[in-house]
């Protein structure tokens, strides 16, 4: 009774602390989310600066990164050539400034529900780009469902009551750019046996996409910020965004160290359906029946892609599991046989 008691106990407490960190990353991401709407959108805060934003984040998310690697050493940094992070690290670090420069544009144009709904098709533009750069293995079945998405998010996109073209092909290009930077690490760096953790990525990866930012920021946004002599930095609205973003960041590191990538993957859809909630009862978008019939269509797909999912890793375990007690027996096999050598051996000398 007393170890049943604990054993449950025990699993009670690692249910809960799941759920808690589920809820951490959830409340996180719906903060980031919503606060970048509010400082980018004409009609909020109206700070139309995409770029900048960015940048700011960058900045600060790679100092915190530097302190918790190199001061206070929370995580060990990971060995690393400057011919390895120049040719696998860089590549990855312009894919993602690009993706969080045109993900943070669409913003000021489209409304947060609309954006959750286009962001659906991550599974089909990773899927496809695996498939096209032969780090996935192309499956009708497969390919079905991500059609099946595709139709959902575009059935979203006729209902959405203010489409604007401009901020949708920017939140595509967002989706196109990040999917391109989940499928280069596992080419670039989990090929190579190189594993980044949110912190030790941001230590490595924010300061390039920082230097990448740089660039477009001096021609777009820098020569706007001078005219803007209005402007006066607001070190509580920027510095609380910046550290939410961070925050985020460190929930990512419990979330999938605590549970699992493919936790994230499903407490993900919920964040995208209390979102919409949100942006709908709250911010007072439109939401149409149309948009919520394509999404829910998407949302099927995505939910059945991550079952899929879940049921190739379960088999995966299931194998490595029946290969221990082969290998095992192999092991002992031959330890008997060389002993039986042995004994053979002196035998003979005898």
């Amino acid at each position: 009774m007393g170890i049943g008691g604990a054993l449950s106990e025990g699993v009670l407490k690692k249910i809960v602390l799941s759920y808690t960190y589920v809820a951490i990353w959830i409340f996180l991401s719906f903060t980031v989310i919503v606060y970048n709407k509010y400082i980018l959108d004409r009609k909020m805060y109206n700070w139309p600066y995409p770029i900048s934003l960015t940048m700011i984040h960058m900045s600060f998310c790679s100092s915190l990164a530097f302190l918790l690697v190199r001061v206070f050493k929370v995580v060990e940094p990971v060995t690393m050539s400057w011919d390895l992070y120049l040719k696998s690290v860089v590549p990855i670090g312009l894919l993602y400034s690009l993706s969080l420069w045109l993900s943070n544009s669409a913003y000021i144009y489209l409304s947060v529900s609309f954006i959750q709904m286009l962001k659906a098709l991550m599974p089909v533009a990773v899927y496809s780009i695996g498939v096209l750069s032969k780090k996935e293995i192309f499956k009708s079945e497969t390919m079905t469902n991500m059609i099946s998405i595709s139709i959902g998010v575009g059935i979203a996109a006729y209902g959405e009551a203010k489409f604007d073209t401009w901020g949708v092909m920017l939140q595509l290009g967002a989706v196109a750019f990040e999917a391109t930077r989940l499928v280069m690490i596992q080419i670039l760096l989990t090929s190579k046996g190189i594993t980044l953790n949110p912190i030790t990525s941001l230590y490595y990866v924010a300061p390039c996409c920082l230097i990448f930012l740089f660039v477009p920021w001096v021609f777009v946004e820098y020569p706007l910020l001078t005219e803007t002599s209005s402007f006066h930095f607001d070190y509580l609205i920027f510095g609380t965004n910046s550290l939410c973003a961070f925050a985020l960041n460190l929930a990512v590191f419990l979330l999938v160290g605590k549970t699992s990538a493919l936790t994230m993957n499903v407490a993900g859809v919920v964040k995208d359906w209390l979102l919409i909630a949100f942006s709908w009862s709250v911010i007072k978008d439109t939401v149409t029946p149309i948009n919520l019939f394509g999404y829910a269509l998407a949302f099927l797909g995505v939910a059945y892609y991550n079952h899929a999912k879940l049921q190739a890793l379960k088999v995966k375990e299931a194998q490595k599991k029946a290969q221990q007690p082969d290998e095992e027996a192999g092991r002992l096999l031959e330890e008997r046989e060389g002993e039986n050598n042995g004994s053979r051996k002196n035998e003979l000398q005898d």
